[in-house]
């Protein structure tokens, strides 16, 4: 035998990982193409038994989603007190901007844990 034949040969990547990586990136961005509660949560219900890193990332995105819409239930209340528009403003800018910091994450394959996220979703 030569020393050819005794070393592994690589494995190329499969398409599922490709498919995986473009799943949790889509999740992360689903709030620009209209679809932010709906998409991470069919994601997430598809998904949640495979043990990938789709249902993680879907589940993260769900939470921070959920918690978006409280947020600006309680800023939408406040707008009584004028308060509650600046409190919209930001929430809008932060759930844009994390959803940004969200997918360039998860196209390095990282888990990205949005801050202020109440973890309803478990």
């Amino acid at each position: 035998m030569t020393d050819i034949e005794t070393q592994p040969q690589p494995v190329p990547p499969s398409k599922n990982a490709s498919n995986e990586k473009l799943l949790t990136i889509l999740c992360h961005l689903s709030v620009f193409i209209g679809l932010g509660l709906i998409l991470p949560l069919i994601m997430f219900l598809v998904t949640r038994e495979d043990g990938g890193p789709v249902p993680a990332h879907a589940k993260e995105t769900l939470n921070f989603h959920l918690s978006l819409l409280i947020y600006s239930v309680v800023a939408g209340l406040l707008i009584l007190v004028v308060i509650g528009i600046f409190l919209l403003f930001a929430i809008a800018i932060a759930g844009l901007v994390f959803a940004v910091i969200g997918a360039i994450k998860a196209s390095k394959e990282e888990l990205y844990q949005y801050p202020l996220t109440i973890r309803l979703v478990k």
